[in-house]
């Protein structure tokens, strides 16, 4: 069975149903942790959900942030599923980060295997370049 997560109607990640049942579960939570709408709606009509890009960015932008913000193993362990899935749906969604230099070098290695899962057309770039913190290609 189908679940969509759509813009405008436009299909970007047909998710297996327990995929859509854990990731909005997380999500929720992080919203919930966060204290900011996630940018996510469920929409019963197709048994997906609605992406609003400039509101799942801004989402995505702090669950970025606290999971570099902390130094906790657990804490950076729980972020690290959802934000990685996120980072790759709002990708597609058209509306990137650009993640800074160096540090995010693992995060982007799971995004290429997240990206491919979910069928992100470019996902073998998330692998083979990490954008610098000035938005370059990390090839000088």
């Amino acid at each position: 069975m189908s679940h969509p997560f759509a813009v405008d109607g436009e299909t970007l990640w047909d998710a297996g149903y327990r995929s859509v049942r854990l990731y909005f579960s997380l999500m929720k939570g992080v919203a919930e942790h966060i204290d900011l709408p996630m940018g996510l709606a469920r929409n019963d009509r197709l048994g997906g959900c609605d992406v609003e890009p400039a509101v799942f960015r801004a989402f995505v932008a702090e669950m970025y942030d606290s999971y570099f913000r902390t130094n906790s193993a657990v804490l950076r362990g729980l972020w690290r599923g959802p934000l990685v899935t996120s980072l790759v749906l709002l990708d597609m969604a058209g509306a990137p980060l650009a993640p800074g230099a160096g540090r995010e070098d693992a995060l982007w290695g799971d995004m290429a295997a997240v990206g491919r899962s979910m069928g992100a057309p470019d996902w073998r770039r998330y692998g083979d370049v990490v954008p610098d913190a000035r938005g370059g290609d990390g090839h000088g």
